[in-house]
């Protein structure tokens, strides 16, 4: 099976999603929906996160988190750990009340942030427990402290969904304002809606292809092997997107390192410039040919390979590949 791989760094954000075991009922009660809160207050205190969002449905949790530190593994081990022995032992049970492994998806600080943040904001609305107009009525969530200045917890940061709604004030009115936003967003494009909600819990990382890949020179600087690893893709989509990320990182490496501009390529199939960087990629990663004929303009997946085969074929070509590979190694470790 594919290893996991997951990326910490001070300052990273993350949408972390789990549910309970079975997709149970574990927070339907209110005391265990306060006891969950409270011990997130715990984790974010003990460990330094802060929150942008969160949400306690009854069968699952999302968190908007940033961690300052590198420690969302040791955090998230502590909060789930900590509240499932208080709920075990509360109600006199054994076992895990969480499915198993959390889930959480790279986001870019900013817009994206932003924009898990109001889905996050807005999941009691999808789950129909309340209106969007009663939103700000459903207790367990950030929604339900942001308006409280006074009383709102330290550890709840209100600046970026302020900010990208269009920078709001941290006023009740500013906050009215937001609610309304938020109201407007559930009922724009319902067709689209799901599609859209959607995305922002599925796949590995949220956010910009530039974000993705700054990503990807991470995991590869920390020497991870991403052809034989996943991340928090679940899905066959999720872990094409990687894959595809993955490739997009490598294939500009080299175009660096060959000093080929991929912006003025020729429009010739077989141009030697498209051949060398496909045949260097084929030679270390997995890369597809249907992927390589569409970035770089070689025709079909078959042309691709005939291509490359050709250019193997002759020795000095071989050489050359070689040489580039080296070169991009070179660069790497003098990062």
């Amino acid at each position: 099976m594919a290893r996991k791989l997951r990326l910490e760094y001070a300052g990273a954000t993350y949408h972390v999603i789990n549910r309970g075991n079975y997709r149970q009922n574990v927070f339907e009660s209110q005391g265990a929906a306060e006891a969950f809160e409270r011990v997130l207050g715990e984790a974010c205190e003990r460990f330094g996160w802060v929150l942008h969002a969160y949400v306690i449905m009854r069968n699952h949790f999302h968190l908007a988190v940033e961690t300052p530190e590198p420690n969302l593994s040791v955090g998230m081990k502590w909060l789930q750990g900590t509240w499932a022995n208080r709920f075990n032992r509360y109600r006199g049970l054994v076992g895990r009340p969480f499915q198993g492994r959390y889930k959480a998806l790279h986001v870019e600080p900013g817009a994206a942030l932003a924009q898990v943040a109001n889905y996050i904001h807005l999941n009691p609305v999808r789950a129909k427990v309340v209106e969007s107009e009663k939103l700000g009525e459903f207790r367990w969530s950030s929604f339900w402290w942001f308006p409280q200045r006074k009383e709102r917890p330290a550890w709840l940061c209100a600046e970026t969904v302020l900010a990208e709604a269009g920078g709001l004030n941290d006023t009740p009115a500013g906050w009215r304002k937001y609610g309304a936003y938020l109201g407007f967003l559930d009922e724009a494009e319902p067709t689209k809606r799901t599609e859209r909600y959607g995305k922002l819990s599925r796949g590995w990382a949220l956010g910009s292809a530039e974000f993705k890949q700054s990503l990807m020179a991470d995991f590869q600087q920390q020497g991870a092997r991403l052809e034989q690893a996943t991340l928090h893709g679940e899905t066959e989509e999720d872990w094409r997107e990687l894959r595809e990320t993955a490739w997009e990182a490598r294939l500009q490496q080299m175009a660096v390192a060959a000093k080929i501009d991929l912006a003025r390529l020729g429009p010739r199939k077989s141009e030697p410039a498209k051949v060398l960087l496909a045949a260097a990629l084929r030679a270390e990663t997995a890369v597809s040919n249907a992927w390589l004929c569409k970035r770089l303009g070689m025709g079909t997946p078959a042309s691709v390979s005939q291509f490359v085969r050709r250019w193997r074929a002759d020795e000095a070509n071989a050489k050359a590949v070689a040489r580039l590979r080296a070169a991009v190694m070179r660069a790497h470790r003098k990062r």
